[in-house]
């Protein structure tokens, strides 16, 4: 026990250095690595930076260059225009100079005006690009030089475009840009004295700037090929450095990969250099025993400090493998953990070259702490298995799949009366059943759930017991075989006889009156289906009803149409007086009963073709606000009546995707029934506002209110509740029930709370559909 304890302690070596280094430091590599590592992790922070840059900065070489070389051109650009306009003035003055001299108080001539051209081009070395012209009093070209000699005969303003200014104010007005023949041309004129002529100076821009443009056309050819062969060589490099990143990528993918592969086996690699005593671990192996991983050789004594003494020595085996007794290691031996624990380690290797005079070992350890933990474990479990087996009070008996005994318990001895002796592993099957007690009667149950799964057997022993032996089938051909007494089983069986004729004839009791309630069932179906019959009928007449309706509606609603218009043009005395004011207010009466009796017709026809399935609706785009504020008109006449103040709380930008016709009747409706039924001096509000993907729509006001008994039938055709106020109100008692059918037919719900001499809320909740999806 004090040999265990001594080798549980910490030891000396390059493992318990190693745990010191991490309390004191790490040596003279460690402080190397602690100088050096700063500032290798400061450039491989900053490479990638780096990198990125190279771009950046030939973008920015290129855009400097770029820069420099078009600030160039564009000042070369303006010191050509610039000494041109100077050479066209200097041209035109001394093409003038010239005329004062060889005329001074004329015109020249025209063969002396071309003279004088001819002399001034050579003296002033201007090409044949330019065009010089002398001009009379009307600025008629009388001469001008070669290119320009379609211009002669003509007035210049002819030709020149834009050069107003010149033949108004001469040299004073400078060089100008003018349009000749479609083209810009810088143009100069001077005046002679008197305005007896004019000498003209004409210079083509495109042939001023030609060269300008060529070597624009250089540069930028120059800079194309420059930035390309920039943009192949940075390309070249970061395909290089893709794929030397991409190269570094998969040696340490891969690097990590054996690692992890090497971890997760609970295995390591070693390699044993023999000739020098120095063992290589990989970091698995480190990992493995808890140990901090290091690029060292490790030396016997370092190794041999943390196996098992008793488990076998590391020098003995060295001294065996060195002496060519063995060329292979495969053995098992334990391992000190760094935390003081034991773990078992398989190490397998063999000898690299055997001819070799240098002996050298390469292998793999494993750990195996948890197959022998497993092993022992299962031993344990086989030991309890066998001991509950033996116990338990039926017999057992396990074969093999060539039908040998494999094991059995007490219990199945006894029952087959054979001497332990003689039952033994191994032992035929046939042989046993052949010396065993003999069976009086055997019987074999078929098993309902999985008839294939095994076989269940009924036999009566010759001591008169009764066993039920199940035998199943396991996973590696063999046969388990559990026998249970079921003697007090069979002896109550004659009792659940007597006790099954009993249950029978209950059942046949059961049975008649099975019958009678099956024919009372009958009667019940038979009256359910006259009831269903009297249903149909009646949605029949329902139907026929709202078809009637609806066509004495239309039968009512011409001659009504009729009695109001004749009605109403008497009451605007179209075609003169009626002679006496009773006839008046008679007129007056006939049109407001017309026009209530066809309002009435109208909600009638209304609600006949929604009850009848014939209305339809329209969807389209509404812009509510205009809509409830037209309504709100509508009503506004009735309400000034009454003096009813009518508040509206809606948003100015909130549409609908409705039927415009179905909307503005559920509000007129609504507001008709809240302006009917508020006293004198009472207030209506309208609120409309989107909630949740729906449109909710609430008209309130201070009326009479609803009693909570009558809320229920409110809504339903033809349905009024008559309380000391409304009473005194006609109606049909269709448009609350319209608005209802109306809202539900664009997939809504209206909603009434009241509460008696307050006042009422009718809220109308309709889903806002996007107009696709209502198209």
């Amino acid at each position: 026990m004090a040999k265990a304890d001594t080798w549980a302690m910490p030891t000396g070596g390059i493992f318990s250095r190693r745990r010191n280094r991490r309390r004191h430091g790490m040596g003279l590599a460690g402080n190397a690595k602690i100088i050096a590592a700063p500032a290798y992790e400061r450039l491989l922070a900053v490479e990638p930076y780096l990198r990125r840059s190279i771009p950046i900065l030939v973008v920015i070489f290129l855009l400097v260059i770029a820069a420099a070389r078009f600030f160039s051109m564009m000042a070369w650009r303006e010191d050509i225009e610039r000494d041109t306009k100077t050479l066209l003035g200097m041209a035109a003055n001394n093409l003038a100079q010239s005329m004062r001299l060889a005329a001074p108080e004329s015109l020249p001539q025209p063969h002396e005006a071309g003279v004088l051209i001819d002399e001034v081009s050579r003296q002033g070395d201007i090409g044949g690009d330019w065009i010089l012209a002398v001009t009379d009093r009307q600025f008629i070209v009388t001469a001008a030089s070669p290119r320009g000699q379609k211009m002669a005969g003509q007035p210049l303003d002819s030709f020149v475009t834009g050069g107003q200014p010149l033949f108004l104010f001469g040299e004073r007005a400078g060089v100008l840009d003018v349009r000749l023949d479609g083209r810009d041309w810088l143009a100069a004129v001077d005046i002679l004295p008197g305005g007896a002529g004019a000498a003209v100076a004409l210079a083509d821009r495109d042939a001023i700037f030609a060269g300008w443009r060529r070597s624009v056309s250089l540069n930028v050819t120059l800079f194309v090929l420059t930035a390309g062969v920039l943009m192949a060589i940075l390309y070249a490099y970061f395909s290089q450095a893709a794929r030397a990143l991409a190269a570094d990528r998969i040696y340490l993918e891969a690097h990590q990969r054996v690692d992890l592969a090497l971890v997760r086996g609970k295995c390591g690699l070693w390699d044993w250099d023999m000739a020098r005593g120095k063992m290589y671990w990989s970091r698995s192996m480190y990992e493995m025993l808890g140990y901090e991983a290091a690029d060292v050789m490790l030396s016997f004594g370092d190794v041999a400090s943390i196996i098992h003494p008793d488990d076998g020595d590391l020098f003995t085996l060295a001294n065996r493998i060195v002496s060519r007794e063995i060329d292979q290691i495969d053995q098992v031996f334990r391992m000190r953990h760094a935390d003081g624990r034991w773990i078992w380690m398989r190490a397998r290797a063999q000898v690299v070259d055997a001819d070799a005079p240098e002996i050298h070992l390469i292998g793999i350890a494993v750990d195996v702490t948890e197959q022998r933990t497993l092993v022992q474990q299962s031993e344990a479990a086989d030991q309890r298995l066998r001991t509950a087996i033996e116990n338990i009070t039926e017999s057992f008996v396990l074969w093999d799949a060539a039908e040998r005994l494999v094991m059995c318990n007490t219990k199945y001895q006894q029952d087959t009366g054979l001497d332990p002796s003689e039952i033994v592993p191994g032992v035929r099957r046939q042989d046993i059943e052949r010396r065993m007690n003999a069976i009086r009667s055997e019987r074999r149950l078929m098993s309902q759930a999985n008839p294939g799964a095994g076989a269940t057997f009924e036999r009566q022993l010759a001591d008169g017991r009764w066993l039920q032996v199940t035998e199943l089938k396991t996973r590696d051909g063999g046969t388990v075989s559990v026998g249970t007494d079921i003697t007090q089983l069979k002896q109550h069986q004659e009792k659940l006889v007597d006790s099954e004729r009993r249950l029978m004839a209950t059942i046949h009791d059961l049975s008649v009156a099975r019958r009678a309630e099956q024919e009372r069932g009958h009667e019940l179906i038979e009256l359910n289906r006259k009831y269903m019959r009297e249903t149909e009928r009646a949605e029949a007449a329902n139907r026929a009803k709202s078809e009637f309706l609806a066509n004495m509606s239309h039968e009512l609603r011409t001659p009504l149409n009729a009695i109001i218009g004749f009605s109403e043009l008497m009451q605007q005395s179209l075609f003169g007086p009626l002679g006496s004011e009773r006839y008046n207010e008679y007129v007056g009466d006939i049109y407001s009963s017309g026009t209530y009796l066809l309002g009435v017709i109208n909600d009638i026809l209304d609600m006949s073709k929604i009850e009848a399935g014939q209305f339809s609706i329209n969807r389209e785009s509404i812009d509510l606000c205009p809509l409830i504020r037209e309504t709100v008109r509508v009503v506004a006449l009735q309400a000034a009546k009454k003096d009813i103040e009518v508040e509206t709380e809606i948003p100015d930008s909130i549409s609908l995707v409705a039927d415009r016709r179905a909307i503005k009747q559920i509000v007129i409706n609504l507001l008709s029934n809240a302006v009917k039924f508020t006293g004198q001096g009472g207030k209506v509000t309208v609120r409309a506002r989107k909630v949740s993907g729906a449109l909710t729509l609430a008209i309130e006001d201070t009326g009479c209110g609803i009693p909570r008994g009558a809320l229920e039938k409110l809504g339903r055709p033809f349905e009024q509740v008559q309380n000391q106020f409304s009473k005194n109100h006609a109606g049909s008692g269709l448009g609350l029930a319209i608005s209802r059918s109306l809202t539900e037919l664009h997939g809504g719900a209206l909603k009434i709370r009241s509460k008696e001499g307050v006042g009422t809320i009718v809220c109308v909740r309709i889903p806002v559909l996007e107009q696709a999806k209502a198209a």
